[in-house]
């Protein structure tokens, strides 16, 4: 068997993998173990806000609030499935294009394939977690890689461009939840007109919560980068706390916190109608 066969048999038992329902189940479990996590987090951030929790709000301290409540640990591991499913629904998307308007495109092959990346570091760091190996919070990680980055030759450029990245990415979040472009990669034929002006309700708010956050992240990091000091830089929960210190006060944080919620929520609409299929070309 030539090696084209061997490539051209393996494609075609990847397309078959993806295409498969077990797979579409394990993608929207995905989806729903990502909302969890969202809701976990916001309702973190709104104890916070309301001054009544000091738990770190973030992904470190959803999954303790997981192992403190009765069944944690079976919880936690269910969790762990869960993002695996993001994780290969994400490389599916790479390999074989979004089910969306133009999904086949090259652009957006290589941002599944760096959502791919990112929920396989997330799902390791959730198995590790679940083997009793601990992990670091939000804010030890970003400080962390911006040290380590900095100190190498170019490194602090690379840290601005990290910043930068992620505030990118915080603004295009922005942008498309007020063009309702998520609503492309949703099934809203499927929903009644009531339903369907529910779900925009919770992915305009949501999502702008979440590229909110992400924008603020990028802020703290590539401040980082300019003052050239890693103590600067900020994750998701130093981010969060830095809403309760602007004029606005912990009444930002707490809004902000309802619209990670309502991301969270919008997630299991995700879950229940997004087009998890691989394009077929």
């Amino acid at each position: 068997m030539t090696p084209s066969m061997t490539r051209s048999k393996a494609q075609r038992a990847g397309r078959q993998a993806a295409g498969h329902g077990l797979f579409h189940a394990l993608s929207r479990a995905g989806l729903a173990t990502h909302g969890i996590i969202y809701l976990l987090i916001g309702w973190l951030a709104l104890q916070i806000g309301l001054g009544r929790g000091g738990a770190d709000a973030d992904k470190k301290g959803a999954l303790q609030t997981v192992v403190d409540n009765p069944g944690g640990m079976v919880m936690l591991w269910l969790l762990v499935v869960g993002f695996a499913g993001m994780a290969l629904w994400r490389c599916s998307e790479a390999l074989y294009g979004q089910p969306v308007p133009d999904g086949n495109k090259p652009t957006k092959r290589l941002a599944s394939l760096a959502r791919a990346v990112i929920y396989t570091a997330i799902f390791i760091s959730v198995l590790l977690y679940a083997l009793g190996r601990g992990g670091k919070s939000s804010d030890e990680q970003s400080k962390s890689f911006t040290a380590q980055a900095m100190a190498e030759p170019g490194g602090r450029w690379l840290v601005l461009a990290v910043g930068l990245g992620f505030l990118a990415y915080g603004i295009a979040n922005i942008i498309s939840a007020v063009r309702h472009e998520f609503l492309e990669e949703l099934r809203t034929e499927q929903m009644s007109r009531r339903v369907r002006t529910g779900v925009k309700v919770l992915g305009v708010i949501g999502t702008s919560a979440r590229g909110l956050v992400f924008a603020g992240i990028g802020v703290f990091i590539a401040h980082a980068a300019i003052t050239f000091d890693a103590d600067k830089a900020k994750g998701l929960d130093g981010t969060l706390r830095e809403l309760a210190d602007t004029p606005a006060g912990p009444w930002l944080l707490v809004g902000v916190a309802i619209g990670l919620m309502l991301y969270g929520a919008y997630n299991f609409c995700e879950a229940r109608w997004r087009k998890v299929e691989a394009v077929r070309s």
